[in-house]
């Protein structure tokens, strides 16, 4: 899939929204500049949340409280060692979000969890969707 405007962004937020289990994990993968916290934003919005959404680069974590429940936005760049994410507290968002979305999120430290891979190319940003564990095998939009 290329998204090739805001609105394609949005729409795949969307289906993300709408498909995805209560707790999933997203891990949203690709280069600076790929989309990955414009994605979040979009995510916010469809979950019902309509105030402003940053990258959490310095503070790590923001909480985003939506009508169908909390919103949790890591950004793992500045993590050298997936202890650090669990130091954090993340163990306690597990099961009780209704959706975490990690930017530069590894499977090594979320192996259940769906990977979206942002690529940039000349006719807007690939999206790739990569399964990590049983819970997300076949996961399709």
């Amino acid at each position: 899939m290329i998204l090739r405007t805001l609105e394609d962004t949005r729409t795949l937020a969307k289906r993300l929204v709408q498909r995805l289990p209560h707790g999933a994990v997203l891990l949203l993968t690709g280069p600076l500049g790929a989309g990955k916290t414009t994605l979040v934003q979009h995510l916010a919005a469809a979950l019902g949340f309509r105030g402003r959404v940053t990258s959490p680069t310095y503070t790590l974590i923001h909480e985003y409280p939506t009508p169908e429940g909390l919103l949790v936005h890591i950004d793992a760049y500045r993590l050298p060692d997936l202890e650090d994410l669990f130091a954090l507290g993340l163990e306690d968002y597990l099961g009780e979000a209704r959706l975490i979305a990690v930017e530069w999120g590894q499977p090594k430290a979320f192996p259940e969890s769906l990977e979206v891979r942002l690529e940039p190319t000349p006719a807007g940003r690939r999206v790739r969707l990569v399964p990590h564990g049983a819970r997300y095998q076949g996961f399709a939009l």
